[in-house]
């Protein structure tokens, strides 16, 4: 059986499985799927765990032997097993199989997964945990979820937040739930139940937000300049090199210029989406994005990239940040797409 996190609460009210699974990659929201798991294993009467972790070498044989007898203090389990590449192996498949079709009497199995993915659905120990017992799917909040989530758990503790307080709070802690997690504790800590004024929140929390590379070619996909400069400040102050953000936008650039190119000679969006490999859940964004960006504009934005590569290679005597920027702004209308650049070259 599969469940969303919010449904793990109602099952586990029904009544314990011999084995969960909860996926994702979000610590916090994983350890939280975890922890309701233990707590009704422990209301139920389960007063041992032992908790393994899968590593290069890892005997799977040793570990099921280990269960053949019990703890003699001790009338159930919980037994823990964090497979952190999500790859069981030949061996490790059969024997997770095996288990989930018959498992061990008097003991509850929690597999500790990352987001599963294509390739561990296929496999045929996941395909039959799924059938026997539950997997709780975890995926993070995207950002325009993010200021929803926040007034949830806002709501835990009483206060409560109007819509441009909620954004202000998503955009300090986006990409970090963790960091979100614990403003939110602290926020609930210095002051009372009610409304959370936007002054509050400015004066409470602090701008823990952390971005990867890859947010940034979705920002601009989605059209959301604000998003995506703020994405580049973050990630210029944390350090980083524009190499790898300007490589994943060179990435989306051509896929658009190639799309815009077949749409212009009269073939159809949809077969040139599944020959470019466009994935279903990002082929409305990209739509989106080739009916607001001109051909001739995509073309100049290439040659801007390589342009920009050079800058952050140092080759150039311009910040290839500030470069990247501006590409981006132009392309989404908000600039002037040549600004500064010499494209004579």
């Amino acid at each position: 059986m599969k469940l969303r996190p919010e449904q793990l609460p109602g099952a586990l009210g029904k009544g314990l499985a011999n084995v969960y699974a909860i996926c994702g990659d979000e610590p916090l929201l994983t350890d939280e799927a975890a922890a309701l798991v233990r707590e009704a294993a422990r209301k139920a009467g389960v007063a041992e765990r032992q908790s393994f972790q899968v590593e290069t070498g890892f005997n799977w044989g040793a570990w099921v032997a280990s269960f053949d007898s019990l703890s003699l203090f001790s009338s159930c389990q919980l037994i823990e097993l964090r497979l952190p590449t999500g790859k069981a192996g030949v061996e490790g498949g059969k024997t997770l199989e095996a288990w989930v079709n018959q498992p061990p009497p008097d003991t509850i199995l929690m597999l500790l997964l990352p987001r599963a993915d294509r390739a561990m659905q296929a496999t045929k120990w996941y395909s039959a945990l799924e059938k026997a017992g539950v997997a709780v799917h975890i995926t993070p909040p995207t950002p325009e979820q993010l200021p929803a989530w926040i007034g949830a758990r806002l709501a835990r503790h009483g206060l409560k937040a109007d819509r441009e307080t909620l954004a202000f709070l998503g955009s300090r802690v986006e990409g970090n739930l963790l960091a979100a997690h614990q403003e939110i504790e602290k926020l609930a800590l210095l002051l009372p139940p009610g409304e959370l004024s936007l002054e509050d929140a400015r004066n409470a929390v602090t701008d823990v937000a952390r971005y990867d590379a890859s947010d940034l070619s979705e920002a601009f996909l989605k059209g959301d300049a604000v998003r995506y400069c703020r994405i580049i400040d973050g990630l210029e102050a944390e350090g980083e090199t524009p190499i790898l953000a300007l490589w994943l936008m060179s990435q989306e650039l051509r896929t658009l210029h190639r799309l815009a190119n077949g749409v212009q000679a009269g073939e159809p969006l949809s077969a040139l989406m599944r020959e470019n490999r466009v994935w279903d859940s990002r082929q409305p964004l990209v739509a989106r994005a080739l009916k607001q960006i001109k051909l001739a504009d995509l073309g100049t934005a290439l040659h801007t990239a390589g342009r920009i590569d050079r800058a952050s290679k140092g080759l150039l005597r311009e910040n290839g940040w500030v470069m990247l920027k501006q590409l981006g702004l132009g392309l989404m209308g908000k600039a002037t797409l040549n600004d500064g650049f010499n494209y004579g070259y």
